[in-house]
């Protein structure tokens, strides 16, 4: 990335996190109750109620351990999932670490947490009109490469696009990773919305010219917490019950 760039990304986005998310609560299994405390105000939640969250304790952080049962396959049967609303904002970082466990399955591929706006929560092949929202998650793909799953208003596909992290990328088992997301909003009517996603501060996905909405009447205003095995088909379910665990969530944002 071009010096400039970086000077005038840092000055975009403020440099303190508007929130920071830790996982509270004792060693053991992640309550409905003990989420609501963390995460306040959410409309939903998917796979805490079945029992697929649990909190470990690693190097003196909590972890969210969250479990995707064998033979899995979308928000409905793995994982877990909610949406939190920060208040809309033009420009957010979303920042946070996964570490996939040893063995871990990665199959074809899988969902992972990142940003959205707008009044609906846009995924599983929702349209994109610029009145109703928008999303940009990661994804991890077959043998753990990566990638950026998101919905904008001129993908090509009506499950959203991709854009590939490098070639030599890979998600290993058992190693830490921490994500960067960064959305800049367009302006009414143009395609100059940005996407920028970091690996270990190793830049990985670069758009500049995106539509995430027609006018200005919704911003980027929520962290999507969204993980899960798919796509859709037995062909991307796990083979047996494997976990990945999460922690440090922060929010930036262009005041």
């Amino acid at each position: 990335m071009k010096p400039l760039l970086i000077l005038l990304l840092a000055s975009v986005l403020h440099a303190e996190p508007l929130f920071t998310f830790p996982f509270t609560g004792s060693p053991g299994p992640y309550t409905v109750e003990q989420w609501k405390k963390d995460w306040p105000g959410c409309e939903y939640e998917d796979g805490l109620a079945e029992g697929h969250g649990e909190l470990v304790t690693r190097e003196g952080s909590s972890w969210l351990r969250v479990l995707y049962p064998k033979g899995s396959v979308g928000s409905e049967q793995g994982g877990a999932g909610w949406r939190f609303a920060f208040g809309e904002h033009e420009a957010a970082e979303l920042r946070y670490t996964v570490r996939f466990e040893e063995g871990f399955e990665f199959v074809k591929g899988g969902k992972l947490p990142g940003l959205c706006g707008g009044p609906k929560t846009i995924t599983g092949g929702d349209a994109v009109n610029g009145l109703d929202g928008f999303s940009a998650r990661v994804m991890w793909r077959k043998d753990g490469r990566g990638q950026a799953y998101v919905y904008h208003m001129h993908q090509p596909s009506k499950y959203g696009d991709e854009f590939d992290f490098p070639e030599d990328f890979r998600f290993v088992p058992g190693k830490p990773v921490t994500l960067r997301l960064q959305v800049e909003m367009n302006a009414a009517g143009k395609k100059n919305g940005q996407l920028r996603i970091w690996a270990d501060d190793k830049l990985m996905v670069e758009k500049t010219d995106l539509q995430w909405r027609k006018g200005t009447t919704y911003g980027v205003d929520s962290i999507l917490f969204n993980t899960f095995h798919g796509g859709s088909g037995a062909e991307w379910a796990p083979s047996r019950d494997v976990h990945a665990e999460f922690t440090g969530f922060k929010v930036r944002v262009k005041r």
